[in-house]
């Protein structure tokens, strides 16, 4: 079964990208205290009334403590059945002028929050480091947490989801198998799944996250949350908008977009949140920078406009897919879908460029090797192999059970409205592309198995809305030019309903801001740390951008490829601080690329 968990997004790009490392209009603001909305009789009542619970930390991981703590399986009924949490911390490294606990979440939805707390040693900022002790907590259905699962057994799981083992379905028998796939998964999900998979919507995750507030001894929330965690960061703003000490968003998911109101609860989420629009603008503009750089530096441009070059591979994909014999890796077919959601894999690093360049190169031969010498389809078939050979290692869909998907669904379909029946999705999905090309498909066939008529399952304490409460604290909305999951539009559009936030635009790559530059990184840290806001009309440049410096850079590669064990919570002492994408930039042929 597919496991390649991504994180959400909002609507498309808006604005000119500026130069310069910041646009500062105005002297940097610091928060000023102002009347809040309150926390509504019902969910203070949920929340308040259960004890505080008791930590029992032990150490783990050689510098890290951990726990577990029964929480209310449903906060109507404090005293009755209960899920087991997970929660890991780093402790401050100068506790005599501690602050207090920064609250952490990497996305998904299902991302583990112990693991990227763990790994907060390795990207984080040192000032944040010594004054907060660095808390994540493992969703519900999480990681370490109690597991969400739908299935009882592995085979019964392989089988009901062999159809999905797709980036996305292209030919109709591929449809025919995904939707099939999507229809068993959606039910296996409201049956054997319950209770966890109509307990654990985003609401419930924000009352879990309340109740361990109390229980780390802070007064109010300090959270810094990226990609889907931005939606879990606005459902807690929203829902105890007093409770907020500083609360920042990077990557951000319109939440109205996300649950779907009024007439869009009939529509596809990826027509409302249009995370294609931006995968779509960002390989454009790469693909546009790569003829300007020429082919010294982007190999792609020497085959003349690098735009048609990845639609001529993409139109030879659809036709044939690329079948490679090498005598060491073995046998890959190489797909239209498998091209595309490698390119959206590569999308989500700050280096994507590099892997766009290389993979189109290659396939540009390979689609067509009586254009190359036997010497390049030579290097060209192995460079792909290799690629493919790395996707076949992630894949992980065997032993042992693994919930990555189930996870992911059991909060979008949950928490949002999603079409009727699976069998409206290939139009649907079709009608996307056209929207934007290539990427729309991607997105939109990632939420089939929420299909309402399969996806029966609710939680009756889901959260909808209000989104635009006023909070005790400002909320720091950090925005993406160039993301390929959270759309730069989520952003504008999520700081515009909170009335009392700040837009804080970076033209960074990849997916998420922080640690991609050191503007948008200081102003983060400032504001976490003392309250201080960046000031109105503030954009970041990135620190890396596409083609300045070759891709082999040591500098640029050893980030790159370290950055993916920070969130796998495995990094090695004394690397450069940089957040990490949620997934692996390399591309995942043959994967699902979800959420």
């Amino acid at each position: 079964m597919p496991r390649a968990i991504r994180s959400l997004t909002a609507t498309g790009i808006a604005g000119i990208v500026l130069a310069g490392s910041a646009v500062t209009p105005a002297a940097a603001a610091t928060a000023q205290p102002a009347a809040s909305d309150r926390t509504s009789a019902v969910e203070a009542r949920r929340v308040d009334r259960v004890p505080v619970p008791k930590l029992d930390w032990y150490a783990c991981y050689g510098y890290a403590e951990c726990a577990t703590v029964r929480l209310p399986l449903d906060y109507d009924n404090p005293k009755g059945a209960s899920t087991q949490i997970a929660v890991l911390r780093v402790k401050a490294r100068d506790q005599k002028h501690k602050i207090g606990s920064l609250f952490l979440n990497p996305g998904g939805p299902g991302g583990s929050g112990t693991s990227i707390a763990l790994a907060a040693p390795y990207f984080l900022g040192d000032t944040l480091l010594d004054r907060f002790d660095i808390v994540g907590v493992d969703p519900r259905g999480v990681a370490a947490s109690d597991n969400v699962r739908c299935f009882r057994s592995v085979k019964d799981q392989t089988k009901a989801g062999a159809g999905l083992n797709v980036a996305f379905p292209w030919t109709k028998a591929e449809e025919k198998a995904y939707i099939a796939s999507s229809k068993a998964v959606g039910k296996a999900c409201s049956t054997t799944g319950k209770p966890l998979t109509g307990a654990a919507s985003t609401a419930e995750v924000a009352r879990d996250m309340d109740v361990l507030r109390r229980a780390v001894g802070d007064k109010k929330l300090t959270y810094l949350g990226f990609s889907y965690g931005t939606a879990l960061g606005q459902y807690y703003a929203n829902m105890f908008p007093d409770r907020v000490r500083a609360l920042v968003i990077d990557g951000v998911l319109n939440p109205n977009a996300w649950v779907g109101q009024g007439k869009a609860r009939d529509q596809l989420q990826e027509s409302r949140l249009r995370s294609a629009d931006g995968a779509y603008r960002a390989l454009h503009e790469i693909l546009v920078r790569c003829a300007k750089a020429g082919a010294d530096k982007c190999e792609l441009a020497s085959s003349g406009d690098p735009v048609a070059a990845y639609e001529t591979v993409a139109k030879r994909l659809r036709k044939k897919p690329v079948v490679i014999d090498d005598p060491d890796q073995g046998t890959f077919t190489i797909s239209y879908a498998d091209f595309v959601g490698a390119s959206l894999s590569a999308l989500y690093s700050p280096f994507g460029w590099a892997d766009i360049d290389g993979l189109t190169s290659e396939l540009l031969v390979l689609t067509d090797p009586a254009s190359a010498s036997a010497a390049r389809r030579s290097q060209a078939q192995t460079a792909v192999a290799e690629r493919a050979t790395q996707a076949r290692k992630q894949r992980g869909y065997d032993f042992p059970y693994d919930n990555g998907l189930e996870t992911f669904l059991t909060v979008d379909c949950t928490d949002a409205y999603h079409p009727k029946s699976a069998d409206a999705w290939p139009a649907l999905a079709a009608k996307e592309d056209k929207r934007a090309p290539y990427f729309g498909r991607t997105w939109a066939w990632a939420t089939s198995p929420c299909a309402r008529n399969t996806w029966t399952v609710r939680d009756e304490d889901a959260y909808a809305g209000p989104f635009n409460r006023r909070t005790s604290a400002p909320v720091l909305v950090v925005g993406n030019y160039w993301d390929p999951a959270t759309n730069y539009q989520g952003a504008v559009s999520s700081a515009a309903l909170l009335p009392n936030s700040r837009l804080l635009s970076s033209d960074s790559w990849g997916h998420t801001a922080y640690g991609t530059s050191a503007c948008v990184t200081g102003a983060v840290d400032a504001y976490l740390l003392n309250g201080t806001l960046p000031a109105k009309g503030t954009v970041c440049t990135g620190d890396d951008q596409p083609f300045v410096a070759a891709p082999d850079t040591p500098d640029a590669r050893a980030t790159a490829s370290k950055s993916d064990l920070a969130r796998a919570g495995a990094p090695g002492r004394g690397e450069p601080k940089r957040l990490p994408p949620v997934v692996a930039p390399l591309p995942a042929v043959g994967t699902l690329t979800v959420r």
